[in-house]
């Protein structure tokens, strides 16, 4: 294996950088500060769409998708861990989840139709999407728990498909451009319990669906896309909206959730690299008891194995990335769940150490810190908690020695 980046690879970072550099990092702060102060921070504010434009102008716009950038899993890794180093940046460049994970659904198992009125669109930024399948009242970490229902019914017009339930921590469902959803339900109770459910593509304004609230997240709403608690009551729609078909929808989050885990990976191996650049500078610049705070209380030590820490994360990633790229993420299943567990717990690690050399302005909003914990927290649970992944890696291991 070489994870020596190719020179395509290398081009694209090398804007990327220049970009965050020169045109999102002087304006970031100011962003933050701007929606905060609004009575509505539910808004888009006029230098996003300005950013995104002249992001695509650049050519680096949906870098994500092979199809369009012609970048492997190994070769968008770094570009991911860039961009993970801003709050703001995914979007600018249309590569922030879930609507990255929706648009590789409709790219790779979407129809015609629902390329035309959904992938287009937002592969376009021109709007926005989400993603639910979390419920409130099951132990989501176990998906054949799912209580929501997607009834498929014949009819004179090739039939229609029925929802009900409740899903919860839907990300983006509070941003002013999100316009569809894809729901996961149950369809067939009695089918093989990987082939009873399906997926659903769901106009957000669609009678009989209600975002009841928008969940906070150790105190945070992350405006202006948010994650919120969603209603669906005898939501009805054609059956063209399945995706896939009916009983597709584990096979279809199977290959929507390899990639974007390396995604998700790499961005907060960015987001721990900021953490610790931080840290340095505070500790280089700050003195307490007639030293600078690198000199004192074993934080040399601890900026020394940050810094192994987030080397070793990384190599485990682009590991990953490369066994997706060689052999497909069915087969990497145990190489995706090593850095689902070991990532977060890294960045939370390194994050954690950066607050402490700030002090009290660690955990405010004068310092990225606070959120960038708050995110890392999350991404121990989001795609599944550390419990399920360790049950993966160690099923997969232990397979090698049974009889």
């Amino acid at each position: 294996m070489d994870f020596a980046r190719s020179a395509r690879a290398e081009e694209y970072l090398t804007r990327v950088n220049e970009f965050i550099a020169t045109e999102i990092e002087p304006v970031e702060a100011d962003y933050h500060r701007e929606l905060a102060a609004l009575d509505d921070p539910w808004t888009v504010l006029p230098v996003m769409p300005e950013l995104k434009a002249k992001a695509r102008a650049a050519g680096l716009w949906n870098l994500f998708l092979p199809s369009v950038s012609g970048l492997s899993t190994v070769e968008y890794a770094p570009l991911a861990e860039a961009m993970g180093r801003s709050a703001i940046a995914p979007e600018v460049f249309n590569c922030n989840a879930p609507d990255t994970g929706n648009m590789e659904v409709l790219h790779l198992y979407g129809s015609q139709e629902q390329q035309d009125r959904w992938l287009t669109p937002l592969l376009e930024g021109e709007i926005r999407s989400a993603f639910c399948m979390t419920e409130p009242d099951v132990a989501s970490s176990d998906a054949t728990n799912m209580a929501a229902t997607a009834i498929v019914k014949d009819g004179p017009d090739g039939g229609e498909v029925v929802l009900n339930g409740r899903k919860w921590f839907s990300t983006n469902i509070g941003h002013p451009n999100c316009r569809v959803l894809i729901f996961m339900g149950l369809t067939d109770p009695d089918a093989h319990k990987y082939q009873q459910h399906s997926m659903v593509l769901v106009p957000l304004d669609t009678p009989g669906v209600t975002v009841e609230r928008m969940l906070p997240v150790f105190g945070r709403h992350d405006e202006p896309s948010g994650h919120g608690e969603v209603v669906f009551t005898d939501v009805r729609l054609p059956v063209s909206a399945v995706i896939a078909g009916p009983g597709r929808g584990f096979e279809i989050a199977q290959g929507r959730l390899g990639p974007g885990r390396v995604h998700h990976c790499m961005r907060l191996i960015g987001l721990a690299e900021k953490a610790l650049s931080l840290a340095c500078e505070r500790a280089t610049t700050r003195t307490a008891f007639g030293k600078p705070l690198a000199n004192l209380g074993g934080n040399r030590e601890r900026i020394a194995q940050a810094r192994i820490a987030i080397d070793q994360a990384r190599l485990l990633v682009l590991h990953a990335a490369w066994r997706i790229d060689t052999v497909g993420a069915q087969a990497a299943r145990s190489e995706i769940s090593q850095i689902k567990v070991v990532v977060p717990n890294m960045a939370l690690g390194v994050i954690d150490m950066a607050i402490q050399l700030h002090g009290a302005a660690g955990m405010t909003d004068d310092f990225p810190l606070a959120a960038a914990y708050a995110g890392a927290r999350s991404l121990r649970l989001a795609d599944g908690p550390d419990e399920v992944h360790l049950g993966v890696i160690s099923r997969i291991e232990l397979k090698k020695y049974l009889p």
